[in-house]
């Protein structure tokens, strides 16, 4: 009896002995940012954090500081919210863009780890090279035409849900350019069936690139209909030619690339492909579109700004050219203050050996996650940074292509969204041709973001409805400010901008 009472209080001693010596190690060790994990093993703190991950991040972000490690669903994620770990966020050779992606992108399209790792650079350089400042001309007259066609679908005069009516347009127009003209477009229940399709893709696209698929019945419905429509569609869009150009769509040149080393998998990069090229411009519209006519001041400038640049009626089939663009610089302006404001919660990369970030040591295997969300607040870059400020874009060389320090939306380093000068010139001319025709204003206040993704532009939370009607005279004032309201800058200061190019 008393010989098993020895043993017990040796395995016991043992035990408290192992747990010092771990403390000690852990002590003398590399230090580890704070971390959030929850107690529930492998799920760790993910359930709190998938509720609102933006709210979850801020209040981590008041209770550790700028740096911390969230543990959920197996992954450690260390978030910079500040500017301390840019540096090493985007210059380290010791954090990997596509190692840290990888996962995401075989979740979401389908496409095998080794397949996206040996093509990934090679596809960027394509889309960079077709998506360049030099090649914009090339997508400047078709987005002018398309834009016109979706138009006047819209009809004289109605009432609309904003975020539906950008969708209506940069659906079919997006795809029309980069993909193949008339891809959607057979007959009408195919384009309820697209539109239902993507947008529930587009919204359960960040749970889908953490979950198994099986957990999401109606996303991977969604996403199955959705690889099925390009399985379909890649002959047609392989042998499409452009009325007007010679070269070849984006959809096209990304084919070329991926025909021969994974052919089989044309159809998940087009999925891909659409994804990127839709997720965040729809929101970017909306958020400028929202901020634009929610600021009397500025709505009444850009109108006053457009009539002078394009003159004639609102129903004519102008064309916005890159001349006219410079004249309406403060359209710019505000597209660009609407993604600072909006922007992406995270951007990621992978360690693949430990990294030093002020006093703590991240190790590898954790996603090393900047937040343009909050540096697009840090008031050293941006004063009065919860305000939406056009005005402040003057002091940025936008033709030389160089936005204001402090500025991630379109991440960093070598691999740099390629597709963000084809997104701007898109948005540009949208809200151009909309602002043109149509005398608009909103008929519910302005919407707060939605905070349950970090992934890509924030959604608005509820509805916020447009009343948009044919312009008589384009160069009558708008129907005054947003139900919204709200300080602006004196229209006096914004003015300059329309006058420079």
């Amino acid at each position: 009896m008393f010989g098993d009472l020895d043993l017990g209080v040796a395995v016991v001693a043992a035990l408290l002995t192992g747990v010092v010596l771990l403390v000690v190690l852990r002590r003398r060790g590399p230090r580890r940012p704070p971390c959030a994990a929850g107690w529930i093993p492998w799920v760790g703190a993910g359930l709190r954090f998938g509720k609102a991950p933006l709210e979850f991040i801020e209040q981590a972000r008041a209770q550790y500081g700028p740096i911390f490690t969230i543990f959920a669903m197996g992954n450690r994620m260390t978030f910079v919210t500040e500017e301390e770990g840019i540096d090493v966020f985007l210059k380290s050779k010791e954090v990997n863009f596509e190692l840290a992606v990888q996962y995401p992108v075989y979740r979401t399209a389908s496409v095998p780890k080794n397949i996206f790792l040996t093509l990934h650079e090679k596809l960027h350089m394509t889309m960079k090279g077709k998506m360049g400042t030099f090649n914009m001309y090339q997508f400047m007259g078709r987005l002018n035409e398309e834009f016109h066609e979706q138009l006047e679908d819209l009809g004289p005069h109605g009432t609309m849900d904003l975020i539906s009516l950008v969708r209506c347009l940069l659906y079919p127009v997006t795809v029309n350019v980069l993909f193949k003209k008339g891809l959607i477009v057979s007959h009408k229940r195919k384009i309820e069936d697209f539109y239902w399709h993507f947008q529930i893709y587009d919204e359960g696209f960040e749970y889908g690139s953490q979950m198994p698929e099986w957990l999401l019945r109606n996303w991977s419905k969604s996403k199955r209909w959705l690889l099925a429509l390009f399985e379909e569609s890649i002959p047609d869009i392989k042998a499409y030619k452009p009325e007007r150009d010679d070269c070849a769509t984006l959809m096209q040149a990304v084919l070329d690339v991926v025909e021969g080393e994974a052919d089989r998998h044309s159809a998940s990069y087009a999925l891909l492909m659409l994804w990127a090229s839709l997720s965040n411009a729809v929101p970017i519209t909306f958020w400028t579109l929202v901020f634009i006519l929610s600021h009397g001041d500025i709505h009444k400038t850009i109108v006053e700004g457009i009539s002078s640049v394009l003159g004639g009626a609102g129903r004519e089939k102008i064309t916005v050219s890159e001349d006219k663009l410079k004249k309406l610089l403060l359209i710019k302006w505000c597209i660009l203050e609407a993604i600072r404001l909006r922007a992406p919660g995270v951007i990621t990369r992978k360690v693949v050996k430990p990294v030093k970030i002020l006093n703590y040591t991240v190790p590898s295997g954790d996603l090393l996650m900047l937040s343009p969300f909050w540096l697009h607040r840090n008031p050293k870059y941006f004063p009065d940074p919860e305000s939406f400020r056009p005005e402040r874009w003057k002091e940025a060389n936008l033709e030389k292509h160089v936005f204001l320090d402090g500025y991630m939306a379109f991440g960093g380093g070598k691999f740099q969204c390629p597709g963000r000068w084809f997104a701007l010139l898109e948005i540009q001319i949208c809200i151009i041709l909309i602002l043109y025709k149509y005398d608009c204003s909103l008929l519910d206040p302005l919407p707060k973001q939605s905070h349950l993704h970090v992934v890509g532009v924030p959604q608005p939370e509820g509805r916020c409805r447009i009343e948009y009607k044919h312009r008589h005279d384009v160069c009558q004032a708008p129907r005054g400010p947003g139900p919204s309201g709200g300080a602006t800058p004196p229209a006096t200061h914004l003015a300059p901008g329309l006058q420079e190019g």
